[in-house]
């Protein structure tokens, strides 16, 4: 259907020439025009009090520049010019179908002048279906207004019956399919996000008091923009530095080209890659792609010196605890270009006096409304505290003292609880120091249900923050602790967030409380407590061989370089160890000493050459062998029952994958970079419930075993970089469950024809094509169909051979492959196949072929059964001309003739 123009009752006025606040659009137009971002158009009478007011307040907290539109505050029956100006200077339209909709003038208006300006300028339209389905505003547009367009009457209620028509089948929300109402909001707000391509960090769903607090600080930033400024926000931990450094970077990000917000410095500094991790993430930020490659820390300082010498960049170093981490990323005043903020956040003032900032903010807790408004958001969803729970509340928020991470917890905690119970929690609270936050949030940790809640908690605390969700769920459930209910609840109490890629995380204030709770048990004897995590108390207790049966886990973390060792009798008393992780530790002795109750085991730079057969390992859920001096993994297979996850990547000896005839259950087998690896054992076709493999840069791997191809479990199969592997066979289409198939940069020469037949896979990077499947295929197709185009540039673009082609050319040579491919029965308005054959004997074969192929009949012989079905569907004028020999195409219409013959 053509695009409908629509004619504004009046004329339209111009945009006025006031520039408006810089605004990043994808739209062609000049980003200086748009008055806002988004304009609402609603019925105010149906939705102004819940959805759209739920609905603004969400996006403007991402600060979205929203016109909230109210047609009571109109004056008179038209719109006026101001009000037509925000239509036509608003960038995206949220229309907001309700009951009641139709019935206004001033909505229907509206529409009109938003439906004329996505025709005419492409602005975007996203309607939302609030009580009425997109189905009943069509009915209700041709009941109203039907009669006026079939009949060509009257010209006004024409284009009002086109606008709701038109806009009833934009994609958008019909509320009927969505349960939770917040969840929806957010859903939209995350929408308009990506279609204004908006630089904006998210900011928490209740900002009590945090843009008064930045105010300060973006007030002296845009007054001093000479040379580099440096800005330092100093506070205690959970008081709110990195939210408000957010709220600086938010409403800065706009005045400058490049920027960079490298967020939990300290955290990530203190991992294996986490300094050049930092290094690269700046660097790609800044020069806006993602081939940074940084080899060494003194490496990156010299790039990061040289590449942004000259950029004017806002940059925020967030969470920043050593002089050395400032250097290594920003070396000094002088690393940036002139005009360059750099805003820190640290809990160290002495840091920011040594680096001489230009200014620094001290993060203040929030006043007694501000805590009362805040603490009322997350106890009662309220902006102040529901009738008979003010008192109440007043106590808690003075206990909190203006801590916003504790007025979250415990308001979250309190959520819902009966008074009885809040007086129990405020009569606890009495009892503890008011200077001792550990203790405040201690609260929600004995609020939890039981103790396997408790000891989820504790363990993330102690090992797990940082990794993946599903890997810690499959390791604790080992546990018997059934994480994926327990995860959840601690998600709920606010004692866990998960962050970006699925990872576990939580303030560094809980992560302390949890840790104190442990110290706590045995603060004098720390082989009592159940873990250790500290360098300190765990080389005391393996020196002195003094663990006993109540450590439940224990990590030691020790340079790649260290030759620090100990015997192994020193967890010969740790009966109940579940969980152990040990990173570049020397163990010597009898490995029968380590207890039999082990759920995860990672242990990087593992010393010995196979592991121990009097290593009990039966109970093992996880084991990470990354970085070991493995030749073989077990000298005689082993029955690990349990086994889900086997990470044995960067081991550079290790020849030969193990026999994997006892490992039924193994779900994730990742073996990055074994350059000496060049044998996959048959028996990885065992694995039935294999999910993952992960081969990638195994450069002396020649061949993959036939049995891979049966793995019909695996989701996931990466070979990128497995340079001596030159072909992937046919097979690989028996592998029903792929989605995600990644072997870039192999020695594979040819796309497996059977690939184009794999209906799950969902991304593919083989032999230089790399995207989505629906992209990629009809390339790869093209490419067999013309064997001399074999260059990208000349494939033609995505949807080229879609279902428009009509003509096809192919030689004899590549007969196979569109009887492998999906080309013929895909592809419905294909009429003309020439196909190149060598003898009359070839032509009539394949001309039976290609019957068979395009109609699914089944032919063996022209006289059969199917015959009456194959005519029907020839009266198609299906025209097949084979060859160019004037012979050939004789004897195809003789065939032809014979076969309709033998039909009647």
């Amino acid at each position: 259907m053509d695009r409908r123009r629509y004619r504004p009752r009046r004329p339209i006025p111009s945009p006025p020439s006031t520039p408006s606040p810089p605004l990043h659009s994808s739209s062609s137009i000049p980003r200086n025009e748009w008055l806002y971002d988004v304009f609402i158009n609603f019925r105010g009478k149906d939705t102004r009090n819940n959805f759209v007011s739920h609905l603004y307040a969400a996006l403007t907290n991402v600060r979205i520049n929203t016109f909230l539109d109210d047609e009571e505050l109109g004056k008179g029956n038209e719109l006026g010019p101001e009000l037509l100006q925000a239509i036509q200077g608003s960038q995206m339209f949220i229309v907001v179908f309700s009951e009641n909709y139709a019935r206004s003038s001033w909505c229907l208006d509206e529409l009109l002048q938003i439906m004329e300006c996505r025709a005419n300028k492409g602005q975007v339209v996203m309607p939302v279906f609030y009580g009425i389905s997109p189905s009943d505003i069509r009915q209700l547009a041709l009941r109203r207004f039907g009669e006026a367009f079939n009949n060509n009457t009257d010209e006004l209620d024409q284009l009002i019956y086109m606008a709701l028509s038109d806009a009833s089948y934009l994609a958008g929300w019909d509320m009927s399919n969505y349960s939770n109402e917040s969840n929806t909001v957010k859903q939209i707000v995350s929408q308009v996000l990506t279609k204004l391509d908006k630089k904006y960090l998210p900011l928490p769903d209740f900002p009590v008091g945090l843009e008064s607090r930045a105010e300060q600080s973006i007030r002296y930033l845009r007054h001093n923009s000479d040379g580099v400024c440096l800005v330092g926000i100093w506070g205690m931990g959970g008081i709110g530095k990195s939210t408000i450094a957010k709220v600086i970077y938010n409403n800065l990000c706009y005045e400058f080209e490049d920027q960079s917000f490298l967020a939990n410095i300290r955290e990530v500094w203190e991992k294996d890659r986490g300094r050049i991790d930092l290094q690269e993430q700046l660097l790609s930020d800044i020069l806006k792609t993602r081939k940074i490659k940084v080899h060494s820390v003194e490496f990156g300082k010299a790039m990061i010196k040289e590449r942004l010498v000259t950029k004017r960049a806002l940059v925020v170093l967030d969470d920043v605890s050593e002089f050395d981490q400032f250097n290594s990323l920003c070396g000094n005043r002088n690393g940036i270009g002139p005009g360059s903020i750099i805003i820190i956040t640290t809990r160290d003032v002495r840091l920011l006096d040594i680096l001489g900032v230009d200014f620094i903010y001290e993060a203040e807790g929030l006043n007694s409304v501000e805590s009362l408004e805040l603490f009322s958001q997350h106890a009662f969803r309220e902006t102040s505290p529901i009738e008979g729970f003010l008192i109440l509340s007043r106590y808690v928020v003075a206990y909190c003292g203006g801590l916003p991470l504790a007025l979250e917890v415990l308001g979250s905690y309190l959520f819902k609880r009966r008074k009885q119970e809040w007086q129990s929690v405020l009569s606890k609270l009495e009892k503890i120091p008011n200077d001792q936050i550990h203790e405040k949030l201690k609260i929600s940790f004995d609020g939890l249900r039981d103790h396997m809640e408790k000891d989820i908690f504790l363990d993330v605390c102690c090992f797990f923050i940082g990794k993946d969700r599903a890997y810690v769920t499959n390791i604790l459930n080992g546990c018997g602790l059934h994480a994926d209910i327990g995860i959840t609840v601690l998600i709920e109490r606010s004692l866990i967030k998960i962050e970006k890629y699925n990872k576990l995380g939580m303030h560094d204030l809980l992560r302390d409380m949890g840790r104190e709770i442990v110290r706590e048990s045995s603060p004098e004897e720390p082989e009592k407590r159940s873990r250790l995590w500290y360098h300190e108390d765990v080389v005391d207790v393996l020196t002195d061989h003094t663990g006993t049966k109540a450590i439940e886990g224990l990590v030691m973390k020790l340079q790649r370089s260290s030759r620090v060792g100990f015997d192994a009798i020193g967890f010969e008393k740790m009966k109940r160890l579940r969980l152990l992780q040990l990173d570049h530790v020397q163990v010597i002795g009898d490995y029968e000493c380590f207890s039999k109750h082990l759920s995860w085991l990672s242990w990087q730079g593992f010393p010995l050459k196979y592991m121990p057969e009097n290593f009990y390992q039966k109970n093992l859920v996880a084991m990470d062998l990354k970085h070991s001096n493995l030749t073989q993994v077990w000298k005689r297979p082993q029955m690990l029952e349990g086994l889900k996850i086997l990470n044995l990547s960067h081991s550079m000896y290790l020849t030969s994958t193990p026999d994997f005839s006892k490992l039924p259950n193994l779900e994730n087998l990742i073996m990055k970079d074994c350059q000496s690896l060049f044998e996959v054992h048959s028996s990885i076709g065992d694995l039935k419930k294999l999910l993952l493999i992960n081969f990638k840069d195994c450069t002396s791997l020649r061949n993959l075993p036939r049995e891979i191809y049966q793995l019909t479990s695996v989701k996931t199969f990466i070979l990128s970089g497995c340079s001596k592997i030159e072909k992937l066979e046919e097979d690989i289409v028996q592998m029903k469950s792929l989605t995600t198939l990644i072997a870039a940069k192999t020695g594979v020469k040819q796309v497996p024809f059977s690939i184009v037949k794999s209906k799950n896979i969902g991304y593919i990077s083989l032999c230089e094509y790399e995207g989505l499947s629906r992209d990629v295929f009809p390339s790869i197709i093209w490419s067999w169909m013309s064997p001399n185009m074999n260059s990208l540039a000349h494939i033609p673009p995505v949807g080229g051979m879609s279902m428009s082609l009509v003509c096809l050319d192919v030689d004899s040579r590549n007969l196979g492959l569109v009887h492998q491919s999906p080309i013929l029965s895909s592809y419905s308005k294909l009429r003309s196949v020439s196909v190149q054959c060598d003898s009359e004997i070839q032509l009539k074969q394949e001309f039976r072929r290609f019957l068979d192929d395009i109609y699914d009949a089944g032919l063996t012989e022209f006289g059969t059964s199917h015959g009456s079905q194959i005519l029907d569907l020839s009266l198609r004028s299906l025209l097949f001309g084979i060859g160019s020999c004037h012979i050939v195409i004789n004897t195809l219409r003789k065939s032809l003739s014979e076969f309709k013959q033998k039909q009647t």
